[in-house]
């Protein structure tokens, strides 16, 4: 395993519940899931780890302030506002803010009703 695949844990990091949907009404043979809205803050020198997958939760994030250093596949790439990344069964990562102000993210994704 290589020293990308051994992230912190979390640190620094709020996740702020914005909106969620029932599927099940929604779509047939969605039931049991949901969609999520979430708004993610990750402080400078903040880690959203440890390294996590996203098979069978596949979703979207955007970047409204701030730099987000996505971890995968021992490559590190930075997005800045106004850019985002789908997240799928096949993505396995983890974020930090190496910058000097607050990251904020808005994460959508499908999850199994909690």
């Amino acid at each position: 395993m290589s020293n990308e695949q051994l992230a912190p844990e979390t640190k620094g990091v709020t996740v702020k519940s914005l909106a969620t949907v029932d599927l099940g009404p929604e779509i047939e043979g969605m039931a049991g899931r949901q969609l999520r809205m979430r708004m993610v803050t990750i402080e400078p020198g903040g880690v959203f780890g440890p390294i996590h997958d996203h098979k069978d939760r596949p979703g979207t994030v955007y970047i409204l302030q701030g730099t987000i250093t996505d971890h995968r596949n021992g490559v590190a790439t930075d997005y800045g506002p106004g850019v985002g990344w789908p997240e799928d069964r096949n993505t396995t990562h983890w974020l930090e803010n190496r910058g000097t102000i607050t990251a904020v993210e808005i994460s959508v994704d499908i999850v199994r009703q909690e």
